[in-house]
């Protein structure tokens, strides 16, 4: 079966996500420093040993509890935001026919890992959080935990997130109405190739 980048009805679908996936790691770069305390890339730096330690600790039980990332999750996340990167600007690399077949598997690798880490930062919560008897999905999503004021959240962090979610639907709303098209994309390019590709079956 193929994937939604090889088949030609999905592949502007597949473009409109990745600029989308890129739009919202560009935001997350940008809340990691202006962000409220605990999103802010400052407050979870943490040693490749203090993960180790932490998640030693972890399946022994008696890890200590973290109102920010632990310092294993802190690792996850800058893995998360590195291939997250890597995987689009690839994707944008050989969307626009840039360094060929390398630059196609190159971004095939980095999706595969970044699918890998994301699937170990899901069962990482999920363990996290039968262990410290915590729901840490729901403070994932919203952005509260036990122990935290609400009130330590900037002012202006919902009307943010509200502008972002706007942008996004926007942003859908304009490639649908364009045919598809993401930046960068020929809105003919996809019916162009189903026409070769037809002709050429006619002909065989």
């Amino acid at each position: 079966m193929p994937t939604s980048s090889e088949s030609e009805r999905l592949r502007n679908v597949h473009v409109a996500l990745g600029y989308t996936v890129l739009g919202l790691l560009a935001f997350r770069l940008v809340w990691g420093f202006i962000g409220p305390r605990y999103a802010r890339f400052s407050s979870f730096v943490h040693s490749p040993v203090a993960a180790f330690r932490y998640l030693r600790d972890e399946v022994r039980g008696c890890a200590p509890r973290y109102v920010g990332h632990n310092p294993a999750g802190s690792w996850a996340v800058f893995g998360l935001l590195i291939l997250g990167v890597a995987t689009g600007v690839t994707g944008y690399l050989n969307f626009n026919e840039q360094g060929g077949e390398s630059m196609e598997d190159l971004h095939e690798v980095f999706a595969s890992a970044w699918l890998v880490l994301v699937g170990l930062h899901i069962l990482g919560v999920a363990f996290s959080s039968l262990m410290q008897r915590e729901n840490l999905v729901h403070s994932m999503i919203t952005g509260f935990k036990r122990g935290v004021a609400e009130g330590t959240e900037p002012r202006n962090a919902r009307g943010v997130r509200l502008a972002m979610v706007a942008g996004i639907l926007g942003f859908w709303g304009w490639t649908a109405n364009s045919g598809g098209g993401a930046p960068g994309a020929d809105p003919g390019q996809g019916e162009q190739s189903e026409l070769a590709t037809e002709s050429e079956t006619d002909d065989d």
